[in-house]
């Protein structure tokens, strides 16, 4: 918390108490809410681990998206004293030691002993009131997840180097999380030929009038998305509509996430357009394909929070009614863009897909028949679909790479250097 020294010179203890525990209440509960652990209540400040003691594949986006959310939560903070509250939030990452101190009459349980825990104290110290700053090792991790403002390299004290900070922004417009962690270009496509091929003849299809739909499934990291990426190159010259919806594991309790993603990217809204801007951006886009616009409008509108204003307010309704109608009003912007050209819609991850998204999904997929409509979903094993069998869907699993196929990727990778035996006996994946 900024500035709570010198809040102890405006205010009597009990009131500082009840400041400073509201404070930590605050962080808490959004650290709690992103999978984060609460290590420590460190006189005004807030120790949370991310990735102990339960581990997650994203940890250090789900430790910024706790930041950001402490941000905005801390200014809504009303306390009794009337004081407004500040705060600043350093995210590291690395290896440290958790156990238990002991000390004469002192316990300290869940302690981290290492450089990080230094790393973030020193970079705490240094943040701006309300922004979040992130260690080099963090920006490793997330990559493009995130839009950022260079801090450049900066002495800290007790580190031999300067350590290259970066203070994040918000969550950036990029597409997907692959396409996020590929910033250093991404290895050639070996061993899916099939797949790719498969792929291209539903794609021809698709642009003779019959709709089709494709799963891809596998293990984590096996090449879903790379095949995806394939899949456009290819059809790049192709004149069609690209729709892409990417599911997230921090939104799975947020109704139609993939939805408002894509829309926000394909108006072009910004993060700081004001509601007039994102309404004539929305305006924009919806008069391509709407036949509706003065009953579709205030829908979308709603569902990106954007104020319809007096020129398109949204009628009352029950909020079934409401959702019915958005999903209607959804589905039929689909079927008119496919009737001007053909539409890859790709959806990735569904594992991680809400249930709202998911019956979207699964009503477009029941009526796309007859559109010219090809979708491409990726998943994980265990995500089962539940729209029935139909001619024009197919599920295709994909399996590893076979022995050559490894050692192929692995000389990609290394560009020809050689690498020690137990360093190339592993399971190769592609990702």
């Amino acid at each position: 918390m900024v500035g709570s020294s010198a809040l102890s010179t405006r205010l009597d203890p009990e009131e500082q108490s009840d400041v400073i525990a509201t404070f930590h209440s605050c962080c808490a509960k959004e650290i709690r809410a992103l999978g984060g652990m609460v290590a420590q209540y460190l006189g005004d400040g807030v120790l949370a681990y991310f990735g102990y003691p339960t581990a997650h594949e994203n940890d250090a986006e789900r430790a910024i998206h706790a930041g950001l959310a402490i941000l905005k939560a801390v200014e809504t903070i009303r306390t009794t004293a009337e004081v407004t509250v500040q705060t600043r939030v350093a995210i590291g990452t690395g290896v440290v030691l958790i156990g238990n101190l002991v000390g004469e009459d002192v316990t300290q349980e869940n302690a981290a002993i290492g450089e990080t825990t230094n790393l973030v104290a020193r970079l705490q110290a240094i943040a701006e009131p309300n922004t979040v700053v992130i260690s080099p090792g963090t920006h490793r991790l997330v990559g493009a997840l995130f839009d950022y403002r260079d801090l450049g390299r900066q002495t800290l004290k007790g580190f031999a180097d300067p350590v290259h900070i970066r203070q994040v922004l918000g969550p950036s417009k990029v597409e997907s999380r692959f396409e996020a962690r590929q910033q250093g270009g991404t290895s050639q496509l070996l061993g899916r030929q099939e797949e790719l091929e498969l792929l291209l003849r539903r794609w021809e299809q698709v642009k003779k009038g019959e709709g089709r739909v494709v799963l891809l499934t596998g293990e984590p990291g096996i090449g879903k998305s790379r095949i995806a990426r394939a899949l456009r190159e290819r059809i790049y010259s192709d004149r069609h509509t690209p729709l892409s919806y990417f599911c997230s594991p921090l939104h799975q309790g947020s109704a139609l996430y993939p939805v408002i993603g894509q829309l926000t990217r394909a108006t072009g809204i910004e993060r700081d357009d004001g509601p007039e801007t994102k309404l004539h951006k929305l305006l924009s886009l919806l008069a391509q394909s709407s036949t509706n616009l003065r009953e579709e409008l205030p829908l979308v509108a709603a569902l990106l929070s954007i104020p319809g204003e007096d020129r398109y307010p949204l009628p009352e309704m029950t909020p079934q009614r409401r959702k019915e109608r958005t999903l209607a009003t959804l589905l039929d912007q689909l079927k008119q863009l496919a009737t001007r050209q053909p539409v890859l819609v790709m959806y990735e991850d569904l594992h991680w897909i809400d249930p709202t998204s998911l019956e979207l999904l699964s009503l477009a997929i029941e009526q796309l028949g007859d559109c010219r409509v090809l979708v491409v979903a990726t998943a994980r094993p265990e995500f089962t679909p539940p729209w029935p069998d139909h001619l024009y869907s197919e599920t295709l699993p994909l399996n590893r790479f076979d022995r050559s196929e490894s050692e192929a990727l692995i000389g990609g990778i290394t560009k020809g250097k050689l690498l020690p035996t137990d360093g190339r006996r592993v399971r190769t994946r592609l990702a």
